[in-house]
């Protein structure tokens, strides 16, 4: 993946990757993408410290199973965000230069990516960074579902995120 119009010098960031079963399809290109659409967003919101997020690819019963449990909605959705923090709180949970801040979980589903990614008319890598970016907004504080101000304000984000970035293709090129 290549930067548009910045480059990325963030302080450290720190995932952990997971998965629910085996996803051999584009693995190391997913999680690049992943990885840098994720410190794409903590530059773009000017979030300067340490920070730690962790990641687990899924499949459609996994994540309708969280979904369930935790928003009571019996769907398969596409990504999930649990934040450890709310808006207010990170500032706080920084602290010295020297601590790093949990930032929370991404849930993100690679078979209902590459179906919206078809849907929508776009690489299955162009959607797992939407959505990595979607979320990690989440992480950060912002919520599309409390009003309609607040959706205007993470889609603006998103968007504005997203034109950053550049895709590489299926096969890695980018």
């Amino acid at each position: 993946m290549i930067y548009k119009h910045y480059t990325p010098d963030i302080p450290q960031l720190k995932i952990y990757f997971s998965a629910e079963k085996e996803f051999s399809k584009h693995n190391y290109l997913v999680k690049k993408v992943i990885r840098e659409a994720i410190r794409a967003t903590l530059f773009s919101e000017k979030f300067d410290a340490n920070a730690e997020v962790s990641v687990t690819l899924c499949g459609a019963d996994y994540i309708r199973a969280i979904n369930m449990q935790y928003r009571e909605k019996d769907t398969a959705t596409d990504v999930l965000s649990f934040p450890m923090y709310t808006k207010e709180e990170i500032e706080a949970a920084k602290g010295d230069e020297d601590e790093t801040v949990e930032l929370g979980d991404i849930v993100l589903s690679l078979p209902r990516a590459e179906e919206q990614a078809k849907e929508i008319g776009h690489s299955f890598l162009h959607e797992v960074a939407f959505l990595t970016v979607h979320s990690v907004l989440h992480l950060l504080g912002y919520d599309h579902e409390l009003s309609p101000e607040e959706e205007e304000k993470q889609c603006q984000r998103q968007k504005a995120i997203m034109e950053w970035l550049v895709f590489p293709d299926e096969e890695g090129q980018e």
